[in-house]
């Protein structure tokens, strides 16, 4: 691919929206190198695969030859930003936020390459600005522009409360991109708002403002936003078992959203998977592929291949004999409770224990999901509790 076709993609693959695209345009091709950041706030010990859109981003940029800079919102995360929540977010201790930085970079650097990455931490200007410094920034925005944003004025039209803290949030996102000097700020479609703070603030601080690349937010295993509250993601520590068993158990419309935000597989190559399946090619065939290819990414062709064949012969069809023991339920009812009430497990607790141990296998049409503990369902499933124990549960 040469410089113009990978400046085309870089504008496009997994991009969902550009403010100041002609800007941007104009900065690439002046050659100059340009300072791109992306901001993280460590708010849990995991990064998922959701967020490596824009670290994807980051690095295509990264390889073009472009300073990248990775933020870690250590003193934001604290804060807590609000833009995806229909709640408050509690703010977080030092000690939690420190906590989960622990293996923040280790996981950064499965994508970018970090030696030729700026590192930084915004504890280390926002813990210092006072009041004086907070009032003009402040002073650049009303407060009809906060409470007007879709998910603060649906919690207002509820009655439920919103924190003046919330409201300071995006000045503490803008004044990051004023320090590191950004000329271009990635980052999901929910983080809009306060990324165009930046490009205010920007201005008043006499700086050209930043471009901006908006990344698409992507369905988690279970068809909500991918999220580390819901426990519905692929995380980047995962175990190369893990991710390829949590790939089979996605749901068939999603293997090429995949594929295309998450892997940076040729997109001819995407294009011919889609072909075959509107062709009618099974889709557990394509997953496999999709599971090697996000494997490969982040271990080795090796290990991807051993997470392959060791799926195929622990989960594949499950193994279930025909006298298995049939339950007959009603829609909707929570796995747990039924596997407690027909003696499967002791307890609530025990149940647990067989999910994070993963004793306990689901398939749905033959196929292995993964589950969380309030799964209810509302099909027919398989269950194997152990290395002996099955069930077959028929919704009624």
């Amino acid at each position: 691919m040469n410089q113009i076709e990978k400046t085309k993609e870089l504008l496009e693959r997994g991009v969902e929206e550009i403010i100041g695209k002609e800007d941007l345009i104009k900065r690439l091709e002046s050659g100059k190198p340009l300072r791109i950041k992306l901001g993280i706030d460590p708010t849990s010990p995991n990064i998922h695969v959701g967020r490596s859109v824009p670290l994807l981003k980051l690095r295509d940029f990264q390889e073009l030859g472009h300073q990248v800079v990775f933020l870690i919102g250590n003193f934001t995360a604290e804060i807590g930003d609000t833009s995806d929540k229909e709640s408050e977010r509690p703010m977080l201790s030092e000690e939690d936020v420190q906590k989960n930085l622990e293996t923040y970079l280790e996981q950064a650097a499965k994508i970018l390459d970090l030696d030729k990455t700026e590192i930084v931490y915004n504890k280390e200007w926002l813990s210092k600005l006072g009041y004086q410094e907070i009032g003009k920034q402040a002073d650049a925005f009303s407060l009809n522009e906060f409470i007007s944003r879709e998910n603060i004025k649906k919690r207002l039209d509820a009655g439920k409360r919103v924190s003046l803290r919330e409201l300071l949030y995006p000045l503490m996102q803008g004044y990051d991109s004023v320090v590191v000097k950004a000329d271009v700020e990635l980052g999901g479609t929910d983080q809009k708002f306060n990324i165009l703070a930046g490009r205010d603030l920007q201005r008043l601080y006499g700086q050209e403002p930043q471009s901006i690349i908006l990344c698409p937010i992507v369905e988690g295993l279970d068809g909500r936003k991918m999220s580390s509250s819901y426990g519905n993601g692929i995380n980047l520590m995962d175990s190369p078992q893990e991710m390829f068993g949590k790939i089979m158990s996605l749901h068939d419309d999603f293997i090429i959203k995949y594929f295309e935000y998450f892997t940076r597989l040729d997109r001819d190559e995407i294009k011919r998977f889609e072909e075959r399946l509107a062709q009618g090619k099974n889709p557990k065939d394509i997953k496999v592929e999709l599971g090697k290819e996000l494997v490969k990414m982040y271990y080795s062709v090796e290990e991807a291949e051993a997470a392959a064949v060791a799926w195929e012969a622990t989960f594949s069809q499950a193994g279930f004999p025909d006298d298995a023991e049939i339950i007959h339920v009603e829609a909707g009812m929570k796995l747990g409770d039924i596997l407690i009430d027909y003696g499967f497990a002791r307890s609530k607790t025990e149940f647990r224990r067989f999910l994070e141990n993963k004793s306990l296998k689901v398939f749905v049409n033959d196929d292995f999901k993964v589950v969380e503990k309030d799964f209810a369902f509302t099909e027919d499933i398989k269950v194997k509790v152990g290395k002996k124990r099955f069930v077959e549960i028929k919704v009624a």
